[in-house]
């Protein structure tokens, strides 16, 4: 079968591609399919995220293992584009360069049978022409939200004494040259 995506960068200009790839091509035959359709040299690191139908971010599919036990992390290498995503589950997120954070909102519109004689993965449609600089992503907390009030409530004088100066490591159960 041939998955058809829209694939649109997440900015206040409409910037999308729609590409056509094969559903037993991997995570990583897409990623290559997207850098190459927006023109990307293919040199910065990415990774894929599932997300819910409102695009909230969940697990990540890394290009790279980057776990602490090498092999134990799968990568987009290790899944079909069918083990991830079908009528059901439909969306996927995209992040290329974690330095610039080019992020793209990546979503199955059809499923067709396989043109014949046709080279997949193609770019079906372009849209839109790729700003020289990703967007600003905002990261910062609302500061109304007050995050950090709940723990300076638990604090009490007790509790700031340890941190007053004092060299003495004798409470704690090692000596001040330990290492």
């Amino acid at each position: 079968m041939v998955y058809k995506f829209r694939v649109i960068l997440d900015a206040e200009e409409d910037i999308f591609r729609d590409i056509a790839i094969l559903s037993d091509d991997t995570l990583e035959d897409l990623h290559n399919a997207i850098f190459n359709a927006f023109g990307f040299d293919g040199m910065e690191v990415a990774s894929f995220y599932t997300c819910d139908e409102t695009w909230n971010q969940e697990d990540e599919i890394p290009l790279f293992d980057t776990g602490d036990v090498p092999g134990e992390q799968r990568t987009m290498s290790d899944y079909a584009l069918s083990d991830i995503l079908d009528e059901a589950n439909t969306k996927i997120i995209y992040v290329y360069d974690f330095i610039n954070m080019w992020t793209f909102l990546v979503e199955l519109a059809a499923i067709e049978e396989p043109v014949a004689g046709g080279t997949y993965p193609e770019t079906l449609f372009s849209h839109g022409i790729m700003p020289a600089e990703a967007g600003e992503k905002n990261f910062e907390a609302d500061m109304n939200d007050d995050i950090y009030g709940e723990f300076e409530d638990d604090l009490d004088e007790d509790d700031l004494d340890m941190f007053s100066g004092d060299d003495s490591f004798e409470d704690y159960g090692f000596e001040e040259n330990w290492n």
